[in-house]
């Protein structure tokens, strides 16, 4: 598996409408400065050229800064360049198929919202799961109920694989997603909405290290 999760504390989601107009190759390389490793590509209104161009650029991109990208959905885009994998919605493309598609080496992630979708997600070999959203979001197009931090509690206390918590998740709440049992957590607004990208980004890594530090 190329992604080293252990090396993980916060997975930075790109959107292009939550970037106050600075593109996604900025926002990743002022991110990378400030210590996320670890990058999707979400883009749910371009266009399938607009998305190959924008995730070749950032795979090469991501290349040279020494961290992973992950694609979100599009795992025929995903084969097509030079990325970690995918990240997919309960509605997309089964694992095997996925993984079939990609190749051995490539990271098959997986939307969970409830314990019954982790089990079944982990169950069918996903290489890592996301739970969420576990506080109220606005960066979904369609509304899921927050999952609360018993499901973290629950999911990362039987998971086999590593597990990513997404939404609503801050600076300001993101040690309680840690102290029950998380090891990292996945954002969005937090840091691609902050002036300054890279420092939010340092802000939010040291945050999540040290409360993973006093667990």
């Amino acid at each position: 598996m190329s992604v080293d999760f252990a090396r993980v504390a916060v997975y930075l989601v790109t959107d292009p409408q939550l970037s106050h107009g600075r593109s996604e190759l900025e926002v990743v390389r002022a991110a990378a400065a400030g210590g996320i490793r670890l990058f999707q590509y979400r883009d749910k209104s371009a266009t399938a050229r607009t998305y190959l161009e924008k995730a070749r650029a950032l795979s090469a991109l991501c290349r040279e800064l020494g961290v992973w990208l992950l694609l979100n959905d599009r795992v025929d885009i995903a084969a097509a360049v030079d990325c970690d994998g995918v990240h997919l919605g309960q509605d997309d493309l089964p694992t095997a198929d996925a993984r079939a598609l990609l190749g051995a080496g490539k990271i098959v992630g997986r939307s969970t919202h409830s314990v019954e979708q982790a089990r079944e997600a982990i169950a069918q070999g996903a290489d890592y799961i996301n739970i969420g959203p576990v506080f109220p979001t606005a960066t979904k197009q369609v509304a899921i109920a927050p999952v609360g931090l018993e499901m973290v509690r629950a999911v990362t206390a039987l998971s086999t694989v590593p597990v990513t918590t997404m939404g609503g998740i801050k600076l300001s709440n993101a040690a309680q997603v840690v102290a029950a049992g998380a090891d990292r957590v996945a954002v969005v607004t937090e840091v691609t909405q902050a002036p300054d990208i890279a420092s939010a980004a340092r802000i939010l890594v040291d945050a999540v290290e040290a409360a993973r530090g006093r667990r």
